[in-house]
């Protein structure tokens, strides 16, 4: 009423300690950053990957281009899968201002207003994004997989890859059923991608297939769309996990104390109560109910639901801080360097990341439920189509 806050303020953000904007200063070093971009640390050692296709799968909406993905093909014949992720720690120091910046966001956080970008967009999107058609810094996992889907051999490297395609999870789709001639790579990915899925079953992988739906608001209009999940989905989301494990066993072989997830193994309801429930999001909502969290930890340990011995994130360093930590680690590592964090230096940001993680997904979450119950409210006189989950109480 009295004017300070609009009819559909978000409240729980303005609760949290979220930083909304960027302040003057941190505008002012971004532009001096793209003006006068430092030394790259890795300079004399990137390899040089521009021959190589490579994939970039997003959504449309999407702008910050953090991960591609090639295939290779080596002179015995053998198949080396790569996946390219963007390398924001070539223009950052571990300790200097955008990266205390970062640190203090922890997230991007998505909401169905807009995104809260971790970095200033000018940065996120232009130089540390993996734009189509431009050179571009990486960080590159090579990956030869052995016939069941394990990981045979691998290697990381500091790269300089040349987006060839930016392509929509539909326009992967599309690809995949046209089987398009020129681009049996992207054939071999998925059916490497699918090698990779089966493997993980074997290791005791455990599958929760819920609907997901993306909410947008735009002016004064809300919808809500179905997130189809789909064989490009899936590629995608199984090569992220590769790169991941790939990550960590690096991690683990050179006793590198990095952000490792590990996941307790669940206990998860008898056979015989669990065929009672309809298979499809019932069982599912079931067996999530049984998951327990993830945890991060300095040192690697088994993901139950991932069916892997040891896991870190990496995929995503614009839009994550504890990504951004694994490649400061693991680049510092390869170049010989002094590793800029300590196991207890590691382990008290990760403490401080945990509370401000924790508020930014309480955030996305109350602020996605808002906008759910006025899509609903605004749509009071329709009939909707339910699926029954479970009893909140019996």
């Amino acid at each position: 009423e009295l004017g300070w806050w609009d009819l559909h303020e978000n409240i729980q953000l303005r609760r949290s300690q979220t930083p909304t904007h960027f302040s003057h200063k941190m505008h002012t070093v971004a532009h001096e950053l793209l003006t006068n971009p430092p030394v790259d640390p890795d300079e004399s050692h990137r390899v040089d990957l521009t021959h190589l296709k490579v994939y970039t799968i997003d959504d449309e909406s999407t702008q910050e281009i953090d991960d591609g993905l090639s295939l290779e093909t080596l002179p015995d014949g053998r198949q080396k899968l790569w996946i390219h992720i963007a390398d924001p720690t070539r223009l950052l120091s571990p300790g200097d201002e955008f990266d205390l910046e970062a640190r203090k966001r922890s997230v991007t956080i998505y909401l169905p207003t807009g995104m809260i970008p971790m970095f200033p967009p000018e940065l996120a999107t232009g130089p540390m994004s993996l734009r189509q058609g431009q050179r571009c810094c990486a960080l590159s996992f090579g990956v030869i997989l052995d016939a069941s889907g394990a990981v045979a051999e691998y290697e990381i490297a500091p790269s300089t890859i040349e987006p060839t395609y930016r392509l929509t999870y539909e326009d992967v789709e599309e690809m995949l059923q046209l089987g398009i001639p020129g681009e049996i790579e992207i054939e071999s990915i998925a059916k490497f991608a699918k090698l990779r899925n089966q493997w993980r079953k074997s290791q005791g992988s455990i599958n929760i297939n819920m609907p997901e739906s993306t909410i947008k608001v735009s002016g004064d209009q809300v919808s809500i769309n179905l997130v189809e999940d789909n064989r490009a989905r899936q590629l995608v989301a199984e090569m992220m996990i590769l790169a991941g494990e790939v990550a960590a066993k690096y991690g683990q072989d050179h006793q590198l104390p990095l952000p490792y997830r590990g996941q307790p193994q669940p206990e998860l309801p008898p056979e015989e109560e669990l065929i009672l429930i309809p298979v499809g999001p019932a069982r599912s909502c079931a067996l999530r109910r049984c998951m327990p969290r993830s945890e991060m930890a300095t040192t690697p340990s088994r993901h139950a639901s991932l069916g892997l011995n040891t896991y870190s994130q990496v995929t995503s360093p614009i839009r994550r801080y504890t990504d951004l930590l694994s490649h400061f680690q693991i680049k510092a590592h390869l170049r010989g360097d002094i590793l800029p964090l300590t196991v207890e230096q590691l382990q008290e940001i990760m403490q401080v990341l945990g509370t401000s993680i924790y508020e930014a997904t309480m955030v996305e979450r109350q602020t996605n439920r808002y906008w759910t119950l006025e899509y609903l409210n605004r749509a009071s006189d329709c009939q909707w189509e339910a699926i029954f989950l479970r009893w909140l109480r019996e």
